[in-house]
């Protein structure tokens, strides 16, 4: 991810962690305390709040959770055709043909170019990434 990108998921996340109630210090997992006892005899589940990764991860494959916190991430793997374009951009390249697809992926591969498109977005500010 870009500098910038992380800068957007940083406020997203202190956004959350400001705005609930857990605790990020908390070492024992939720397996560990689920079912625990607490000296009442009584059964009590004990959340956790997201580490970073957690909550990226969250946002990625739960719109609900990530529309309530204002951050939308979207990775897609890039087509060969869009791989061959971001590099042509950059070099002056003979077009691609149909019969030589095998030959542009080797291409592609050693130039290191980019495989996937991230973009992220936090309160109507979008930043696209090319990885």
């Amino acid at each position: 991810m870009s500098k910038e990108q992380q800068e957007l998921l940083d406020k997203a996340y202190n956004k959350y962690q400001s705005q609930t109630m857990f605790r990020t210090d908390d070492l024992v997992s939720l397996e560990e305390l689920d079912g625990m006892c607490l000296g009442t005899g009584e059964i009590k589940k004990v959340y956790r709040q997201y580490a970073p990764k957690d909550f990226i991860n969250n946002c990625k494959n739960n719109p609900e959770f990530s529309e309530k916190w204002g951050l939308k991430i979207e990775e897609r793997e890039l087509s060969l055709e869009e791989r061959h374009f971001l590099l042509t951009k950059t070099k002056l390249l003979i077009p691609m043909a149909d019969d030589t697809k095998d030959n542009w992926l080797e291409i592609l591969n050693e130039k290191n170019t980019p495989t996937k498109l991230i973009t992220v977005t936090h309160n109507n500010k979008t930043i696209t990434n090319y990885e």
